[in-house]
């Protein structure tokens, strides 16, 4: 398999992942060269590689899963005091990782900003 067939996989996972949330003012984009979501043009995640996604978080949510869940979330030197974690893909299941997606998104959203999935109008 192709490393670009990897990436489309890994992205079309996410994607559906976050169309599933209802997470709103996705758009499709790129970051840093890889593939990324983006709402309002701000990325709240983008892939590393194949095998991992750069998930903006806040800090102090960021220390909480690397200790809660270190063989899903971890950090290199590189994102050491940055509001984003690393997340390996194949250990993480679809639906604590939609989750994330939906945190990432209110994290990165303009105020006010709710899923589809959870408006109340």
């Amino acid at each position: 398999m192709s490393s670009q067939s990897s990436f489309d996989l890994a992205f079309d996972r996410i994607t559906a992942l976050a169309n599933a949330r209802g997470l709103t003012d996705v758009v499709l984009s790129t970051s840093y060269g890889t593939p990324a979501l983006k709402v309002k043009d701000r990325t709240f995640v983008r892939l590393l590689d194949e095998e991992t996604i750069v998930l903006q978080c806040p800090l102090e949510q960021k220390v909480l899963l690397m200790e809660i869940s270190p063989a899903i979330y971890f950090e290199t030197d590189h994102y050491v005091g940055y509001d984003a974690v690393l997340v390996r893909l194949a250990a993480i299941d679809d639906e604590e990782l939609s989750l994330r997606l939906q945190d990432a998104w209110q994290f990165k959203a303009p105020e006010g900003r709710k899923p589809a999935a959870t408006k109340d109008d």
